[in-house]
């Protein structure tokens, strides 16, 4: 069980250690129902949120080669959309596979709070749905989309669950913060994953808790590309053990893995905070210092909510 006085209570929506007039220039508009960014006019990210969708997620999320690093719609596993959270085993429900009546996460309209200059805002408030059920979950979350150099993309994830009742998540591997990778960038296809202590491939890093994790390789001979995704110290159970496979998807999974070994709980009325860095970059970890941007995130202070 994750225990609620670990729940954070100041936001980690942090800037880069880059000059800000360094870094390059990003806008974003609204598109039916998504949100399109561009960085230098060219497209980046959109975050989707239509309604018949499971869940909101971003897709595609390109790096620096103008390529996606992450891949959705697979037809092994058609519930993996790129960037996304969600869960399973929710109070009986099911918010994280396909079949919109077991479960969805459903976005009330997001708000762009910045649509242009160095920083993208999106923010959003999100119910957790299934028909003939009570609401067990809101969630309220805030993405903050950056390019601190020309061989970097940074999203923050802020992302709060309010229990609306008394909440049993079951043991399940199927939870929160995850990325389903494009095929060219994973283990199976020649690319590597590899976490903070060195460890590499689902076999050495299945089950290890580690403060990152990145999948990476090289497209076509060309210069590697890859994504990282950081935890920041302060989320509950920190560092969460990792689900990972080497066909490209990683998640931190505290779920799967409680400290008491049973499910997890939450009140009615209790909160659930989690902030994520992930950092879509040209290179590989160690020539695109992920180490470092994660010394510089875990040791930023949270500012306070509001």
């Amino acid at each position: 069980m994750i225990p609620l006085k670990a729940i954070l209570l100041a936001s980690c929506m942090f800037s880069a250690c880059i000059p800000l007039h360094a870094r390059e220039k990003l806008a974003a508009s609204r598109v039916g129902s998504r949100i399109d960014v561009t960085i230098g006019g060219k497209f980046l990210t959109s975050y989707r949120f239509a309604p018949d969708e499971k869940y909101p997620f971003l897709f595609p999320v390109n790096g620096p080669s103008g390529a996606s690093v992450t891949s959705m719609r697979n037809g092994e596993y058609p519930h993996h959309s790129s960037l996304f959270f969600g869960c399973d085993r929710v109070n009986g429900g099911n918010y994280w596979q396909e079949a919109l009546e077991r479960g969805r996460i459903v976005s009330k309209g997001p708000v762009l709070e910045s649509a242009s200059g160095n920083e993208i805002v999106i923010r959003d408030v999100c119910d957790w749905t299934r028909p003939d059920a009570p609401q067990p979950l809101r969630d309220f979350r805030r993405i903050v989309i950056s390019a601190p150099s020309p061989e970097l993309r940074q999203i923050d994830f802020d992302i709060t669950l309010e229990a609306l009742e008394d909440v049993v998540i079951e043991k399940t591997n199927h939870s929160l913060f995850s990325a389903r990778m494009d095929p060219d960038l994973t283990p199976v296809f020649g690319g590597t994953m590899v976490n903070a202590d060195g460890a590499r491939g689902e076999k050495d890093t299945f089950g290890k808790p580690s403060p990152w994790l990145a999948c990476f390789a090289s497209r076509g001979g060309g210069t590697p590309e890859g994504l990282a995704i950081l935890q920041h110290p302060q989320n509950p159970g920190f560092p969460a053990p990792w689900f990972t496979r080497d066909y490209g998807f990683l998640s931190p999974t505290p779920m799967f893995w409680p400290a008491d070994g049973g499910n997890t709980r939450i009140a009615k009325g209790g909160k659930l905070r989690l902030c994520y860095r992930v950092l879509v970059f040209s290179g590989t970890p160690e020539t695109a210092g992920i180490g470092a941007i994660f010394s510089a995130f875990s040791n930023t202070q949270p500012a306070p909510l509001r």
